[in-house]
């Protein structure tokens, strides 16, 4: 694997040089990004084709399907999650251009955050395996969708990824988490470019555990609408990107994670996260331009919108809430606020993303948006 960095690459300067999403608006960035703009409902009513179990709207990906989209050849077995995964990654390496799996495939890596992986395929195999006439009569080619690390490694080998493949779970803060992973795999020489970010599904079964385990937790957070996509960036240094042609769509300046272990530390454990990213990237705070927090509602979302209010004071930067546009995404959630990130304020502007988890952690991730 080569680890050298293209002539020019400062390896501490990271940036955002291509991203894509599937999302209820549909397949693209940018029809992810029409939406946020227009602020467009992406979150509808139950149908007769879809069970919702106790929800009656969802942010489904309208009409995917995934033979229809990634063909006959190898998606017999293929489940949502990992579909959606491959279909994404495609979308961008195919705007993204030169250096990447087509050219040097041992250069780039990927960091996949997830839930649990394909919650469905978990309880259908683990169904069969109980309900058949010998636990051992399932189908094994089913079994790999039952493993956390399907879609990541499913997705390299589509597209003739060879650098490092990592999953990453961390409930609502996964993007950001994927994100940081990635980071650190560049800055340690471990490859060139990493395709990173996070996907969930929606199904029957998803719904109900999330329902669940949120509705009656400890937390009693709100739940649903549930939504489902996924999203992915690029990111490589700036001279690489430069190198292959590719514009500094946004630059990764800090970030910082903070647990609690009670749920009335939210509030503190918010302040010291934004605060530590914020001095890392060298941002004051009357220089954010826009906020995108978890908007997760509840008594959660009341200390996370508290909390940014005290560490911004007078000046109020404009939030982008997602939740209400697209549902919950669980694991995909913060992927989805990083994407309206880059796309939604003016370029060189610093953007501050938040997320808070119900199990306790918090997260924050500063970028500086806008071609370079």
């Amino acid at each position: 694997m080569s680890a050298s960095l293209a002539a020019g690459a400062d390896p501490d300067t990271l940036v955002v040089s291509g991203w894509s999403a599937a999302s209820p608006y549909g397949l693209g960035a940018e029809a992810f990004a029409d939406g946020v703009r227009e602020g467009r409902d992406g979150v509808h009513a139950a149908d007769d084709a879809l069970d919702l179990g106790p929800y009656d709207r969802s942010g489904h990906i309208p009409g995917f399907d995934i033979r229809a989209v990634l063909g006959r050849k190898g998606t017999r077995s293929m489940d949502r999650a990992t579909a959606l995964a491959v279909a994404t990654a495609g979308m961008l390496l195919e705007q993204a251009g030169g250096g990447l799996a087509q050219d040097d495939p041992e250069a780039v890596g990927m960091v996949l955050g997830t839930g649990h992986g394909s919650v469905q395929s978990i309880m259908d195999f683990t169904r069969d395996s109980l309900t058949g006439e010998k636990p051992f009569h399932v189908d094994p080619a089913l079994f790999p969708n039952t493993v956390m690390n399907r879609a990541a490694g499913q997705s390299a080998i589509w597209h003739t990824l060879r650098g490092p493949n990592t999953t990453v779970a961390g409930g609502a803060l996964t993007g950001l988490l994927a994100l940081n992973y990635a980071a650190r795999l560049l800055r340690r020489g471990h490859c060139e470019a990493v395709l990173c970010g996070a996907v969930e599904e929606f199904s029957t079964e998803r719904a109900w555990l999330e329902y669940r385990a949120r509705a009656s937790g400890p937390h009693q957070q709100p739940t649903g609408p549930l939504g489902e996509g996924c999203a992915l960036f690029l990111l490589e240094p700036l001279g690489r990107a430069r190198a292959h042609g590719r514009p500094a769509l946004a630059t990764l300046l800090g970030s910082r994670f903070v647990a609690f272990h009670a749920p009335e530390r939210a509030h503190n454990s918010v302040v010291r996260a934004v605060t530590e990213a914020l001095k890392e990237a060298d941002v004051r705070p009357d220089e954010v331009a826009l906020l995108v927090p978890s908007d997760c509602g509840g008594p959660l979302g009341g200390r996370e919108d508290a909390a940014l209010a005290s560490i911004f004071g007078e000046h109020q930067p404009p939030r982008l809430r997602l939740r209400h546009l697209i549902g919950d995404l669980g694991a995909a959630s913060a992927s989805l606020q990083l994407a309206a990130a880059v796309t939604a304020t003016e370029a060189d502007r610093p953007v501050l993303v938040t997320s808070v988890d119900p199990d306790g952690q918090t997260g924050a991730v500063v970028l500086r948006t806008g071609a370079r």
